[in-house]
């Protein structure tokens, strides 16, 4: 017989072995680590502890992203504490710039919003954005997370522009309507990548939407 069809007989006549019992203690399989032969109830034993050194592995990595998400959770919670309380346009910045910087150890925070309203003309948060990237934020699903290559917005960090190696790019929506974009900048270039998740750069997109156009209105 084949091994195959050994191992597919014994699945499907799970009581050869009560009709054979002193069978499992004469029985003798290699150890899975060493030249060594073992009987069959130790090798079961054996493949129990790698199982549950595996499930402590997995559990353990498991508590880690919980905790790792509710550190998140406190630093979003302060932050968006901060855009509540921040009643004026440039105390949201101050609030935004502050919490992403000293909170969330981003080192370069970048704000462009489409439409200024009067007496904002020297500010930098509405210099003028050509039609291509207003274009490029309108097409965006989810934050945009990798590489500066190709992109304008890494000039919008100004003369800490040529270090930075990743960012993370995310519309700002009012109604509906792509009112503007956050640009997060990295030297690391691991810190933004393309498979990372954006949850909660999502939602820090929808409370800077919500607070500056609060406050712009």
């Amino acid at each position: 017989m084949k091994s195959e069809e050994v191992a597919h007989y014994l699945q499907n006549n799970p009581q050869f072995f009560e009709q054979h019992a002193d069978l499992i203690a004469t029985m003798v399989v290699p150890h899975p680590h060493s030249g060594r032969t073992i009987s069959i109830t130790e090798r079961q034993m054996l493949a129990l502890r790698d199982k549950n050194r595996q499930l402590e592995g997995k559990m353990g990595e498991l508590l880690q992203f919980g905790e790792e998400n509710d550190e998140i959770s406190q630093k979003m919670h302060r932050l968006a504490v901060g855009m509540i309380a921040a009643c004026s346009f440039q105390s949201v910045l101050h609030t935004l710039n502050f919490h992403l910087r000293d909170d969330f150890e981003i080192p370069h925070v970048a704000v462009r919003l489409w439409h200024r309203p009067s007496g904002s003309d020297e500010l930098p948060q509405f210099a003028d954005v050509s039609e291509k990237l207003q274009t490029f934020a309108e097409a965006l699903t989810q934050p945009y997370c990798g590489s500066t290559a190709g992109f304008e917005f890494s000039s919008w960090f100004g003369e800490a522009s040529p270090p930075i190696r990743s960012q993370a790019l995310i519309a700002m929506r009012d109604g509906g309507g792509t009112i503007g974009m956050i640009a997060l900048g990295s030297e690391d270039a691991e810190r933004f990548y393309s498979q990372m998740g954006t949850i909660y750069l999502e939602r820090l997109g929808e409370m800077a939407s919500a607070a500056l156009a609060r406050v712009l209105r």
